[in-house]
């Protein structure tokens, strides 16, 4: 499947490959897979954690509708690419000196299967692609360097789980901070689901919260929930919404988030977070941004933020501390315009990875490993 998939992006095979913008030119990093060669090159390292926008960045897709009852995200990651995602994203100004390493795509085999569990969906197929996913995540972040950034292409919601296990696998002790954006809370568990839809836990599942097969396929907890925010979670279930509520995740609504208020009262929670974070994750699930805005999504939903409060909040985030990676996720190029989401995506990619960059060393946390405690 990677292979094949590889060949639908005009590659041969699926080896890593930089996106060199000049004229946006592609050269081969190496003449094996880069799950198998990640640690053949030495990381080009940099004075420090918080070099410059040109930090390399990983980009691997994880083509997953396992998560969920319906067909289509598993199809995401490469179609992508054929839109022209990745040179599209080279070309942006913040990301012009920025080398893109493309991992391909994880091989996940099926990519999505029906399953009428009414508690966790493909729970075992989901608990076994998840630790291939960190693994992955981790060996590619090694390949690309020291200072290298994650940019994963869903699929599904459930790749941020694997995606933050691979950031720590890779640093252990890692303490990363959290952000995520979606209409839903994805907050459910096994015992609180109204639908068994995996997709519908994962956030929750980064935190800790969640049945021991499900924790222990992303190395859950990546992220202490007091790290954690929700932005936009306009449509939740109710249980979903008691223990959010209850917990010390912090929540910032759609209508919130489009007022200088709203983006100030982010801004105050990323400067008291991050004095106890090395960076930050941003789960962009896109069905964040109001369906009036046509996106390729599969749950679009009404009362959302506009693109431009999405890119509003990802720049005030991005300006407040280095981020660690951003997932791109809840995308269905089959309903809405793919073009526009592509341009979307692109958008918020450039914000994010095009913000600051000061922090510490990755190998200065101070966590110990395995831990997401200080």
């Amino acid at each position: 499947m990677e292979a094949a998939a590889a060949r639908t992006y005009g590659r041969e095979d699926s080896r890593p490959v930089d996106l060199v913008t000049a004229g946006v030119r592609r050269e081969a990093l190496a003449t094996r897979r880069a799950a198998d060669t990640c640690d053949a090159m030495p990381p080009t390292r940099r004075p420090g954690y918080g070099g410059s926008v040109d930090d390399p960045i990983v980009v691997l897709g994880v083509p997953t509708a396992l998560g969920g009852h319906r067909a289509g995200m598993e199809h995401t990651p490469a179609g992508l690419r054929r839109l022209g995602l990745l040179e599209r994203a080279a070309t942006r100004a913040p990301l012009a000196a920025t080398r893109f390493h493309d991992a391909g795509d994880l091989e996940i085999v099926p990519g999505f299967r029906p399953d009428p569990d009414q508690r966790a969906k493909n729970r075992a197929l989901i608990a076994a692609f998840l630790p291939r996913l960190a693994d992955r995540a981790a060996q590619a972040l090694a390949f690309a360097g020291a200072d290298a950034r994650l940019f994963i292409l869903g699929g599904d919601c459930t790749a941020h789980a694997g995606a933050l296990a691979g950031l720590r696998r890779r640093r252990p002790g890692l303490r990363i901070a959290l952000a995520w954006f979606d209409a839903h809370g994805d907050f459910n568990t096994p015992g609180t689901t109204p639908s068994g839809n995996v997709w519908g836990m994962p956030f929750a599942m980064a935190c800790g919260r969640g049945e021991a097969d499900l924790l222990a396929a992303c190395d859950a907890p990546s992220v202490e929930m007091r790290r954690a925010a929700l932005l936009g979670g306009q449509v939740l279930d109710e249980q979903e919404s008691r223990d959010l509520a209850a917990s010390p995740v912090a929540h910032f609504g759609s209508g919130m988030l489009a007022a200088d208020a709203g983006r100030a009262a982010l801004r105050s929670w990323l400067t008291t977070t991050l004095t106890e974070a090395d960076g930050i994750y941003l789960a962009l699930d896109m069905d964040c941004v109001d369906a009036a805005e046509g996106l390729a999504v599969q749950m679009p939903e009404p009362h959302g933020m506009t693109l431009a409060t999405v890119e509003a909040a990802v720049r005030t985030i991005a300006d407040c501390g280095p981020v660690l990676g951003v997932g791109a996720t809840a995308v269905n190029l089959e309903q809405g315009d793919g073009p526009r989401t592509v341009d979307a995506i692109c958008r918020l990619a450039a914000a994010a990875f095009g913000g600051r960059r000061d922090g510490p060393r990755l190998s200065e946390s101070r966590d110990p490993p395995g831990s997401a405690r200080t």
